[in-house]
């Protein structure tokens, strides 16, 4: 794959989703696995963002971009 299917870990938005699971948790708003699977949603998604940003000509994440033995 052209990139991991997680955002980096300097990535702003992983950021902010992972205070707020902590913030959620810490406030009694959320148990600890409902934090973590609302972060692990978002994150995923967000890698998926950064994964179409490293790899713009890819019809799917995984393929090469066209052209460079990608269909």
């Amino acid at each position: 794959m052209p990139s991991p299917p997680f955002p980096s870990q300097d990535n702003a938005v992983l950021q902010v989703v992972v205070g707020n699971a902590v913030a959620s948790v810490r406030s009694g708003e959320a148990s600890v696995e409902e934090a973590i699977l609302h972060a692990a949603v978002h994150d995923w998604y967000e890698g998926h963002i950064e994964g179409e940003d490293e790899c713009p000509g890819c019809s799917f994440r995984g393929q090469l971009p066209r052209g460079e033995g990608g269909s």
